[in-house]
Parts: structure tokens; C-alpha cells; sequence
């Protein structure tokens, strides 16, 4: 047996048959990572020579993190983007407008405050703004790259969908504090 050798040069969408896209079907995606899982598992090389093994590891690792990439929605933006010659400049372009970085303050304040206090139900509230706004962005940067193709304004937004995922870890960090 031969185990299947991955183009590497091959982009996270065409490894899984994708159309390159903001959008997409998470079954398709789900069922394309098992399908190809299952033809390139190490486990079914374990019998055969180091090299071989070693090539089915990388193929997994590979296939691994092509979908990690995709199945995040704000992994698969940063990386559309990247193929088409566009960094988010995330560590570099903080940037933001006032009202966007006022309202991150206040709900920063507010999780420190609701810690303070244990107040779950604030927490809670904040943990449900933050998803229905981290999705309405998700819809919006949907727009900027599928449709309306406007890349730097796709870059801007996920800068803010990273400031969004930055102030859910956050709240998740009040959780596990107020659970000791």
C-alpha cells in the first residue's frame, strides 16, 4: 500500500475541493476533512517503512491544519485574504474607529465588573451581545469578500472580529475564575 502523497502546493481550499470563498458549507467542509482523513490516516501506514509513516504524519498534520483553518471563521478570512496578497495586519494596524474601541472598553470594564462581583448573569448577557454582533460581522465580512470583493475592508473587519474573539476569551477567563 501506497499512502496517498498531498500536493503541498495545493491551498487549503483546492486540498478539500473547495471553491476559495468566505462562505462556506461547514458539512461540505466536514465531510471532505473525513473523506480525505480517511485515506491519509497514519494509522494505516503503521506497518509500513519510516518514510512512508513519516509522509502520512505530514499529510495528516497537513490535512489537520487546513481544516483547523477553514472551520474558524476568522482563520479562513485571515487566510482568504493572504491568497489574495492581503495581510490583516492584526499585531501591527490597531486602528479602529472611536465608537468600536469606546464600546470594547465599556465591555471590558463590564467583564472585570461582573468578575468582581461574580455576576453571572451579566457575564451572561455580555457573552450573548458578543456572539450576535461576532456573527453580524461575520455576515457583513461574507459581503466584503464574496460579493462585493473589497479586500481592505475585509482586512479592517477582521481586525474587529479579532478584537471580538480577544473579548470572548476573556469572558471565558471570568467563567473559569468565578468556577474556583
Amino acid at each position: 500500500m501506497i499512502v496517498p502523497d498531498l500536493k503541498f502546493e495545493q491551498n487549503h481550499f483546492q486540498l478539500f475541493g473547495l471553491s476559495p470563498c468566505f462562505k462556506l458549507e461547514r458539512d461540505q467542509l466536514e465531510r471532505a476533512f473525513l473523506a480525505l482523513q480517511s485515506q491519509i490516516h497514519p494509522d494505516k501506514s503503521a506497518h509500513l517503512s519510516d518514510l512512508v509513516q513519516r509522509i502520512a504524519m505530514q499529510n495528516a498534520t497537513r490535512v489537520n491544519e487546513a481544516y483547523q483553518t477553514l472551520k474558524s471563521p476568522i482563520r479562513r478570512a485571515r487566510y482568504f485574504l493572504l491568497l489574495q496578497g492581503v495581510d490583516t495586519q492584526e499585531e501591527t494596524n490597531t486602528v479602529m474607529p472611536i465608537d468600536f474601541l469606546m464600546t470594547q472598553m465599556e465591555w471590558r470594564e463590564a467583564v472585570i465588573e461582573a468578575e468582581k462581583n461574580r455576576d453571572l448573569v451579566v457575564l451572561g448577557q455580555l457573552e450573548s451581545r458578543i456572539k450576535i454582533l461576532t456573527l453580524e460581522l461575520e455576515t457583513e465580512l461574507a459581503s466584503k469578500i464574496d460579493v462585493e470583493r473589497d479586500y481592505t475592508a475585509a482586512a479592517g473587519m477582521v481586525r474587529k472580529l479579532r478584537f471580538m474573539e480577544k473579548l470572548a476569551e476573556e469572558i471565558s477567563t471570568a467563567y473559569d475564575e468565578l468556577d474556583r
